[in-house]
């Protein structure tokens, strides 16, 4: 199937109705090495993204595959415990479909997270960064979330994306990292296609045209949830200072990502708990 439409997003949001009878207000997407921050919602009732018909299965170390559904810091969340990727194999109308699910369900605000390459001199692992834009790559050269037949009950066919990160999410993040004394970039995401990482010419190019972190994620969620009218936040976890000299020895992995993610993870459940209390 190249495009997944109402009945595989309607079948997906039912067999969730029948696995929970809780109301999620907040959708949360975890990235690579954020996952454990699952743990911490209240009364989860936690449902195997298998046991969800047309849900796409990450196979990627760091993506346990699970949802779930509870309360964090009072509001009523639904949380993804990794995700899939276009790289995997999925048409973007699969990978995106959690998103619709959320939709569906009624969730209103959209939390992204993910693990970057830091493009960003001043950027250090273990560093945050909150988006304040992105860069869609793989979109502008065709693989656009929105490509194929729009269903204009889930959103128009052509939407505006000059502000896809809700001001004031953006706003309220910045007052929590200030009052918490969390430090908190902002900056622009750029999302490429993977699975491979950056030549070093990537790096430089990417830099010229404004890009401050890279990743494979979260620029097609975050189209299709602004498409969707939910309001979006994304944060990045900066994972490792992106390579730009072809002469270097270093090298850049998923296992140092992975560490990177453990580094960040208290910084972003601190940042997360915070907005959350700004919502209720």
């Amino acid at each position: 199937m190249n495009f997944f439409g109402r009945p595989e997003f309607e079948a997906a949001a039912d067999a969730v109705r029948q696995r929970t009878s809780q109301q999620p207000r907040v959708g949360l997407v975890l990235g690579s090495g954020l996952g454990d921050l699952a743990e911490s919602v209240q009364g989860a009732d936690v449902i195997p993204y298998q046991d969800i018909p047309h849900w796409p299965r990450s196979t990627v170390v760091g993506h346990r595959g699970q949802l779930h559904i509870g309360t964090l810091e009072g509001v009523p969340v639904m949380v993804m415990r990794g995700r899939a990727h276009y790289y995997e194999g999925y048409p973007m109308s699969q990978v995106t479909l959690p998103i619709r699910v959320m939709q569906l369900l009624g969730v209103e605000v959209l939390i992204l997270t993910n693990a970057a390459g830091g493009l960003n001199n001043s950027f250090t692992p273990g560093d945050l960064m909150l988006l304040v834009d992105h860069l869609n790559l793989i979109g502008m050269t065709g693989a656009n979330p929105l490509r194929g037949p729009n269903d204009e009950t889930l959103g128009t066919r052509f939407p505006d994306m000059t502000r896809v990160y809700d001001r004031d999410l953006r706003a309220l993040a910045a007052r929590v990292a200030a009052e918490g004394g969390l430090p908190l970039h902002q900056g622009v995401y750029i999302c490429l296609a993977g699975p491979s990482f950056e030549t070093p010419a990537d790096v430089r190019f990417l830099r010229t045209i404004g890009a401050d972190a890279v990743g494979m994620s979260t620029v097609p969620e975050a189209t299709v949830a602004h498409h969707g009218g939910l309001r979006v936040m994304g944060v990045s976890s900066i994972a490792n200072i992106v390579i730009d000299d072809p002469d270097s020895d270093a090298v850049t992995t998923h296992e140092e990502v992975l560490a990177a993610g453990a580094l960040a993870v208290p910084r972003l459940e601190a940042l997360v708990r915070g907005v959350l209390r700004g919502l209720v």
